[in-house]
């Protein structure tokens, strides 16, 4: 079971990839957000959380494009 405050850290971090993601392609929010849950794009950076939250924003956006593409991490 996931901690508040483990998960009020994750759900920011899903909220920034969302805004930097949006702000780099162009897009609305509410477009990445539902764009993130039909590929499942949130799973993949709360279970990769740990790593991800550490990196840049280049290669955090780099990651989120390569898992929309092949759907792998």
């Amino acid at each position: 079971m996931m901690t508040d405050g483990i998960f009020e850290k994750k759900a920011s971090f899903i909220s920034w990839c969302i805004e930097e993601y949006a702000a780099a392609n162009k897009f609305f929010g509410r477009d990445v957000a539902n764009d993130f849950a039909k590929k499942n794009v949130f799973e993949f950076l709360g279970n990769h959380y740990d790593v991800l939250h550490t990196q840049g924003k280049s290669y955090i956006l780099a990651s989120i494009e390569d898992f929309i593409k092949t759907g792998e991490c």
